[in-house]
């Protein structure tokens, strides 16, 4: 038997692995030890064979509320990905796996790994509305890459997309791939239109160092990034300080910042309605980008989500709180679960790398519902 984290994104230390049904292992923090969550690891063993692991040190962890009714995911080839019987108790996350090979992936949710990023963005610049634009370097000396899409023409809306701020939210950049590739698809109507109408700027990770190092929140500084936006600085935060910077060129009007939340098994919209200058025009956006997503995803829904803010009450250093007010602009945060999606429940899968793309794709339409009057 053996367990390894040495790879892309894996996360783990093995405390204990003499008996296959008690190993104990812990999660390792993010820079900074506020924070973690996230694992990713390879278990190899004897096919047929059960394995019982304790993470003996989940009660600490960064959302305790994202462990209830949580089951890891896990593959064999690390294209589908599965879950795997899990439960939590006396702050231990016990998870069973059956092996029917010899070599299983378990995490918290489906890793994007970085090489798939770099694939993506090879893919995409082949078309030949793309453009590929290095922002600027990463603390550990990564490409913050920038995926402009369009002709420039600023008689067009520009709309602008993030992913992956949070590292282990790896569904946000699953969805951006989704997108992606359904806006740049010659034979998808919809988005032929949409590219009649807006330029894209895309950012599909956010966040690289903290993606390859294994973390759940933050970049190689220990810094969230989505407390950043309101004063970033190249030391802490030059993920952020770039992307504005090149805000500041394009200017913003639709802005879409898309995350994972540990805790609550919906997707979901949180949008700026606490920044000082929201108004009415912005709530109506707001509502025909909402409605329309909803007829455009059944997984898309309304009723649960983040407690709004007080009016005046935002947070300003978020991201789309930030955005929203500087550039006077529908902005919101999608939000997508961990767990399963409770509206429509998928017992094998739970919320899944299929379901984000798909989210993806139906994004699109929201925002072709609202292109013509985003200003």
């Amino acid at each position: 038997m053996r367990i390894t984290a040495n790879f892309d994104a894996g996360n783990i230390d093995v405390l204990n692995i003499e008996d296959k049904n008690n190993i104990q292992l812990a999660i390792r923090p993010d820079v900074g030890e506020e924070f973690f969550q996230w694992f990713n690891f390879r278990l190899s063993g004897e096919v047929g064979e059960e394995y019982v692991l304790h993470i003996m040190n989940a009660g600490q962890a960064s959302y305790l509320e994202g462990w209830e009714n949580y089951q890891a995911v896990a593959s064999y080839d690390r294209q589908h990905w599965f879950r795997l019987p899990t439960s939590y108790q006396d702050g231990k996350l016990t998870i069973v796996a059956e092996l029917a090979c010899e070599t299983i992936q378990i995490a918290y949710f489906a890793p994007y790994s970085y090489e798939r990023h770099q694939d993506l963005l090879a893919a995409v610049q082949t078309h030949p509305l793309v453009t590929l634009e290095h922002l600027g370097d990463t603390l550990d000396k990564r490409d913050l890459t920038l995926v402009k899409i369009g002709d420039g023409d600023t008689n067009k809306r520009n709309i602008w997309i993030t992913a992956r701020q949070h590292p282990g939210e790896t569904m946000a950049e699953w969805l951006v791939e989704g997108l992606l590739y359904s806006l740049l698809d010659s034979d998808n109507a919809n988005s032929r239109l949409l590219l009649d109408k807006a330029n894209f700027y895309i950012v599909p990770n956010m966040n690289p160092d903290g993606s390859v190092r294994g973390h759940l929140r933050t970049n190689a500084a220990g810094t969230n990034l989505n407390r950043e936006w309101a004063s970033p600085s190249l030391d802490k935060s030059p993920e952020v300080f770039y992307v504005i910077k090149k805000m500041e060129e394009t200017g913003v009007d639709l802005f879409y910042d898309v995350h994972g939340d540990e805790a609550l098994p919906y997707a979901f919209l949180a949008g700026s309605q606490g920044t000082p200058n929201y108004n009415e025009r912005l709530a109506h956006l707001r509502d025909r980008f909402s409605d329309a997503l909803k007829l455009a995803s059944a997984d898309f829904q309304t009723e649960a989500g983040y407690e709004i803010d007080a009016p005046g009450k935002a947070n300003m250093t978020l991201a789309t709180h930030w955005v929203a007010e500087r550039f006077d602009c529908l902005a919101n945060t999608l939000e997508m679960p961990f767990k399963d999606n409770d509206n429509l429940p998928d017992t094998e899968m739970g919320w899944s790398p299929e379901r984000s793309i798909q989210l993806g794709e139906a994004s699109l339409i929201a925002m072709l519902a609202v292109v013509d009057d985003l200003r």
